[in-house]
C-alpha cells in the first residue's frame, strides 16, 4: 500500500509518500522561518497563504521524486489537527479533493499521532508497548502507547509547553526567530551550574508539566543580571538544565509508574542534543532503551504523516467527504487499529 502524507498544522509544507513494503519513498518540505522571521513568530495569515501556494507543487514533486504515478497511489493522509486552523484546512482542502478527484479513500491524521509514530520510520523501530515523552512548541506530553491508537495520556503542559518556553525565553535575550535552536546554540557557551533554576512540578506527584513560571524566573534574571555574553549564555545553559532536568524526571516517574522499558522521544524538541545525552544515560541506568526519529523527522514533516495514516487506512478507517479541521483534538480519543 502507498499513501501520500500531506503536513501543513503550522509553518512547515511536508508531502511525503510512503509504501508498507519498501518503506519511505519520497519527501519534501518546505519551512516558512524566512517568512516569519521578520515577525517574531508565526503569522497565521501568513502561514495559510504559503501552504496554498507551495501544497501543490510539492505534491508534484513527491510524486517525480518517487518515480509514481497517481494510480499507484492506494490513499492519501492529511494532518487534521491539531494546529493552526487555517493550515490545517488548507491541507485538509487539498487532500480531500484530490482523493476525490483521483477516487481515493482519505484519513485525516491527528499531528501528534504522527509524532508519536515517526520513530517507527527507522530501521531501529520500537516495538509495543512503551512510554512517548512528544515535546514541540505546542505540546509536551507523556503518553503511555500500547498500540497505534491505544494511547493513555500520563502528563500534559498546564500552559507553555517545553517549546514554546524556548521560543518565548530566546525572545527575551533577544535572539532572533526560531529562539529555540538559538538559545540551545548560546546555552553549549555556557558554564553549568553558574545558575540554578526550578525544575517546576517536579517537587510534588504527578505527571503534568508547567513552564510559565519557569520562564518568568529567567527574565526576573535577565533583568537584574549584567548583559555580557557569557552571562548570557550561563543564563540560557541554567534555563536549558532546567527544562532537561524537569523532562528526565517526568520520564523516570512515568517509566516506574508504567513499568516500560522503552521511551519514545519526538517533536521538535526531541532534537536537542542535551535532552537526548540526558535521557540516554536516563535509561542506560534504568536498563532501558530510548528512541528518536532522525533529525530531519523530529520536526513537522510528510513523512510521519503518511505513515501514520497508512496504518489507519490498512485498518479500513477512512474519512468522509466533508472537510474539516480540528485545531484541539485529544490525543487519546482516537479509535484503535486493530
Amino acid at each position: 500500500m502507498r499513501v501520500l502524507g500531506i503536513e501543513t498544522s503550522c509553518d512547515e509544507t511536508g508531502i511525503a509518500i510512503y509504501d508498507d513494503e519498501q518503506g519511505l519513498l519520497s519527501h519534501t518540505l518546505y519551512s516558512q522561518v524566512k517568512l516569519h522571521a521578520d515577525y517574531g513568530g508565526v503569522v497565521p495569515e501568513l502561514a495559510s497563504r504559503d501552504h496554498v501556494r507551495k501544497i501543490i507543487p510539492l505534491v508534484r514533486q513527491a510524486l517525480s521524486d518517487a518515480a509514481m504515478d497517481i494510480e499507484q497511489l492506494d490513499g492519501i493522509a492529511y494532518t487534521k489537527g491539531p494546529g493552526l486552523i487555517g493550515a490545517l484546512l488548507v491541507g485538509a482542502c487539498v487532500g480531500r479533493s484530490l482523493a476525490f478527484s483521483w477516487n481515493k479513500p482519505a484519513i485525516g491524521v491527528h499531528h501528534m499521532e504522527g509524532h508519536l509514530l515517526a520513530p517507527m520510520l527507522e530501521d531501529d523501530a520500537p516495538a509495543f508497548p512503551f512510554l512517548a515523552l512528544l515535546v514541540s512548541g505546542g505540546h509536551s506530553m507523556l503518553v503511555a502507547v500500547e498500540g497505534i491508537g491505544r494511547y493513555t495520556v500520563l502528563g500534559e503542559s498546564l500552559d507553555d509547553a517545553a517549546g514554546e518556553a524556548f521560543d518565548k525565553t530566546a525572545k527575551l535575550m533577544g535572539l532572533d526567530y526560531p529562539g529555540g535552536p538559538r538559545l540551545s546554540k548560546l546555552a553549549a557557551k555556557g558554564v553549568p551550574g553558574s545558575y540554578r533554576f526550578p525544575r517546576p512540578m517536579t517537587d510534588r506527584p504527578g505527571l503534568d508539566f508547567s513552564f510559565s513560571g519557569l520562564k518568568t524566573f529567567t527574565a526576573n534574571t535577565i533583568a537584574s543580571e549584567p548583559t555580557d555574553e557569557q552571562t548570557r549564555a550561563n543564563i540560557a545553559c541554567a534555563f536549558e538544565e532546567a527544562i532537561v532536568d524537569t523532562l528526565a524526571i517526568k520520564c523516570r516517574r512515568a517509566l516506574k509508574q508504567t513499568g516500560y522499558t522503552r521511551l519514545v522521544v519526538a517533536g521538535g524538541v526531541s532534537a536537542n542534543t542535551r535532552l537526548q545525552q540526558s535521557l540516554a544515560d536516563m535509561m542506560k541506568k534504568e536498563g532501558g532503551q530510548v528512541y528518536y526519529p532522525r533529525g530531519e523527522f523530529c520536526t513537522d514533516n510528510g513523512a510521519m504523516i503518511a505513515y501514520a495514516g497508512l496504518q489507519r487506512l490498512k485498518a479500513g478507517q477512512t474519512d468522509d467527504l466533508a472537510v474539516k479541521g480540528q485545531p484541539r483534538w485529544p490525543l487519546d480519543t482516537l479509535p484503535p487499529v486493530s
